[in-house]
């Protein structure tokens, strides 16, 4: 995950006066109606039919609008807090490797205010039946093929390198926001210790990995309901360990399935990569492995995100979710004896005992 799980969800479709919809100064609302005149004519679109579509976990939101061509959104990004380059430079690959993402059909740069095309009104997460795993299993193959896609087209030097600095930032922001923040946790030097040698295996097992394009927020709230499944919130790819994204996929920050349903998809990911060529290695066991460590480096990485969504940002709402990362990372540690310090540090913090077995278990 990147400063936060951002998402697309659209939704509602029901229009709302212009005037509804909040802005954060009189000023941005000057601006975006400034932009919004230069293109309304020119790409059709009814200004009555403006409407809030959604916000997400930074400072991007977005709009709904109507057009003579079909329905539209409009990304309100502030340039102080949000630099759009990447979003059209990642579109444009995603474009070009087949995948079905947002068109860039007008873009103000200095003002931050995008139009785009619109995949849709219902995100994977939004039909996704959190009862029954396998009635999901269509929707998880369509997932993964669309991954497979993306990982095909990669290609060195054109996404910023996802490297040992680059993990090891995203690690400290467990200690930094989940523990000292959060959970006010004053970190001794043992604590240190335990955490810094955990990290570092950490590091070390998910670059051993070879480097493909990197979604890093590949999962159902970031893929639109359709065929093809359409992508959004690939602003912040990057190269890196091929076992990222489909751990992200499978070991949702928003909802988790029991570990025979984690398996099968997983299985089914490795099989289908390894027949189109690309480096997951002939080991299922080893490769699932692999998953597994760049999964704990995820969810260390978005406990921290998430508290700091709530502390800094206020957006409390993300730290309902925290426990389900405490528990992935809890289950994963107490697999391996390099982590198990890194086991005890957390059922210290979190005043409970050591899960056991295989299982990770429904949250």
């Amino acid at each position: 995950m990147t400063t936060a799980p951002a998402t697309l969800t659209h939704p509602s479709t029901h229009s709302m006066s212009e005037n509804a919809i909040p802005w954060a100064s009189a000023e941005r609302e000057a601006a975006f109606h400034q932009w919004f005149a230069t293109v309304e004519a020119p790409q059709k679109l009814q200004r009555e039919t403006l409407s809030l579509a959604s916000a997400d976990a930074s400072f991007r939101r977005y709009l709904r609008v109507n057009s003579a061509h079909g329905s539209r959104i409009i990304m309100d990004a502030p340039p102080a807090q949000e630099n759009c380059a990447p979003f059209v430079h990642v579109a444009g690959l995603m474009q070009a490797a087949g995948l079905n993402v947002p068109q860039v059909l007008a873009w103000n740069e200095s003002q931050g205010f995008m139009l785009l095309s619109d995949l849709g009104a219902q995100t994977m997460m939004q039909v996704i039946d959190r009862e029954n795993a396998q009635a999901n299993l269509n929707l998880y193959q369509q997932a993964v093929d669309t991954l497979i896609t993306w990982q095909l087209a990669s290609k060195p030097d054109v996404l910023p390198a996802y490297d040992a600095a680059l993990l090891r930032r995203e690690l400290e922001l467990f200690p930094e926001w989940y523990l000292t923040k959060h959970r006010g946790v004053v970190i001794d030097a043992t604590m240190r210790q335990t955490l810094d040698t955990a990290f570092q295996h950490i590091t070390e097992q998910n670059l051993r990995w070879p480097s493909v394009y990197v979604h890093r927020d590949f999962m159902p709230r970031n893929l639109m309901n359709g065929t093809p499944l359409g992508v959004l919130d690939f602003q912040d790819a990057v190269y890196g360990p091929i076992t990222y994204d489909i751990a992200s996929l499978i070991r949702d920050a928003f909802l988790s399935w029991d570990e025979d349903f984690v398996l099968d998809v997983t299985i089914r990911y490795w099989q289908k990569a390894r027949a189109a060529g690309l480096p997951v290695g002939d080991d299922f066991g080893e490769f699932y492995r692999g998953v597994e460590w760049m999964g704990l480096q995820r969810h260390l990485k978005v406990a921290g995100i998430f508290a700091r969504l709530t502390l800094r940002d206020g957006k409390p709402q993300y730290l309902a979710d925290t426990p389900r990362f405490i528990h992935y990372i809890r289950a994963t540690t107490n697999r391996y004896v390099e982590l198990k310090p890194l086991m005890r540090l957390i059922d210290k913090v979190e005043g409970s005992e050591a899960v056991s077995g295989f299982a990770y278990g429904r949250m």
